[in-house]
């Protein structure tokens, strides 16, 4: 008898302290459904870029619209998260999810490649906001045993967008118009962000605000720095590459060391090299992910939704990896379980090039892509557990924001070089040893990753995250 009351009684409290208690419902729901059009937009926008990139042209610029959505978000995430430790978190998501949309009006009535890139800076300004609010939500009104599954469920986030997303974009692209992948998504983006800034009005303010100052000069180097690199990459010009590449990486350095641990790319052991990990990580896989679609349709000439299977495949093992870390990493560790995933998304890129020969089915894509979901799922949320692990009490807000900064850096990153080596390339060589080159610098990338996971804890601090992430 005593032990079935004891039973209750932690199930009770397993309850008490989950993510769907009455008192977090509202707003688990609310973040679950800002992340889910912020999913559907990113996953529809890789599918059908080829055929747009047909209709307006300017292959240079292929890459800037990924680019430049990921270099403006960095200015979202470093604001957001800078005044998510001082102001209540409804406030900045409002703004965010305004921006996201006014930047879904622009991208959708562009007449050409540059207005398109840039209504996805704005996008990209607004959508930086919605990780970095919801990350210090989750440090703030979650317990440390909640944190696990929480992130897992954000993650899950994307299998509705990742099963129905790219299947609807290629649809209506092909039946109405790419412009209505758009301007269709605006209604939607509406009512869930009406929703989720009405959950937030319930989140707590910090106890002990933070009294730093914005680092606006900081954020905007960075995006100067990787902006200016980039942009001499692509000018295939080779004194303005030298040039240019030279003077944007100092600029970005200097600005990264205002904005992340001292040391940052000395990959020293804790919150330093957890960071270093996170934009290596996505530097590879997105690299790799922002050409699938052109890789298939471009070089294999092979139908749209077959990138949109792809796509598809690698979002639902994205899905399974992080519920799988969840369920694993008291077991075995963050470092274990984010060496694997990166040698996993080496792989996929790996097949990903042997889908380029002519004698090889293009339908291997979805075995690739399906491999590379599975390793960035495992690897990705045992970064965010070790860095919410890692950081200072009070001070969540600066390192989830600089976990976020170097997370899409190394996206805009990847998915630059990467576009640059398929522009200069292109022309003399043909598309497909182009985006072979490409793939080839994302493994390469993944490599390095895999060298300096081995610098990543072993072990999360906290005895109650780690035991309480084993039952989630």
């Amino acid at each position: 008898m005593s032990t079935d009351v004891t039973r209750t009684a932690t199930t009770a409290d397993s309850r008490a302290d989950g993510i769907w208690a009455p008192s977090r419902r509202a707003l688990t729901v609310g973040l679950v459904l800002a992340v889910t059009f912020v999913a559907f937009e990113a996953l529809a926008v890789a599918t059908i870029l080829p055929l747009v990139g047909r209709h307006l042209g300017d292959l240079r610029l292929y890459g800037w619209v990924f680019s430049a959505f990921l270099l403006a978000s960095l200015v979202g995430i470093v604001v957001a998260g800078t005044l998510a430790d001082r102001v209540s978190l409804g406030r900045p998501m409002l703004y965010g999810l305004g921006l996201f949309a006014l930047g879904l009006v622009i991208g959708g009535t562009a007449p050409d490649m540059a207005v398109l890139v840039a209504g996805r800076a704005v996008q990209g300004l607004g959508a930086g906001v919605v990780p970095a609010v919801a990350y210090v939500a989750i440090s703030r009104c979650y317990p440390d045993g909640a944190r696990p599954r929480m992130f897992a469920v954000l993650s899950t986030a994307w299998v509705v967008p990742g099963l129905v997303g790219p299947a609807i974009a290629a649809l209506v692209a092909t039946a109405v118009g790419w412009r209505w992948v758009f301007l269709g998504l605006i209604p939607l983006v509406v009512a869930a962000g009406a929703l989720v800034v009405l959950a937030l009005r319930n989140v707590p303010p910090p106890a002990n605000p933070d009294p730093a100052t914005v680092p606006y000069l900081a954020v905007l180097g960075v995006v100067a720095g990787a902006g200016t690199a980039l942009a001499s990459l692509n000018s295939g010009v080779l004194p303005v590459v030298v040039g240019g590449g030279i003077a944007g990486g100092v600029l970005l350095a200097a600005s990264l060391r205002r904005l992340t641990p001292p040391r940052y790319l000395t990959a020293r052991p804790g919150l330093t090299v957890t960071i270093l990990s996170r934009a290596l990580l996505t530097c590879c896989f997105f690299a790799g992910d922002a050409y699938v679609p052109y890789a298939i349709v471009t070089v294999r000439h092979a139908p749209t939704v077959l990138a949109a299977i792809a796509l598809t495949a690698s979002t639902l093992t994205w899905t399974a990896g992080s519920w799988v870390q969840a369920r694993c990493i008291a077991r075995y560790g963050p470092r274990r379980l984010v060496r694997i995933g990166e040698c996993l998304v080496a792989v996929g890129v790996a097949l990903m090039c042997a889908v380029l020969l002519p004698s090889v089915p293009p339908a291997l894509a979805i075995v690739a892509w399906t491999v590379a979901g599975g390793g960035i799922g495992t690897a990705y949320s045992p970064l965010s557990l070790t860095t919410l692990d890692r950081a200072a009490p009070g001070e969540e807000g600066r390192a989830t924001s600089a976990l976020q900064l170097c997370d899409v850096l190394g996206q805009a990153v990847g998915i630059g070089v990467a576009g640059a080596i398929v522009a200069a390339s292109s022309t003399g060589t043909g598309h497909g040893t182009a985006v072979a080159l490409a793939f080839s610098f994302a493994i390469a990338v993944a490599v390095t990753a895999v060298i300096a996971g081995t610098r990543l804890p072993g072990r999360l601090t906290s005895p109650r995250s780690a035991d309480e992430a084993a039952d989630t």
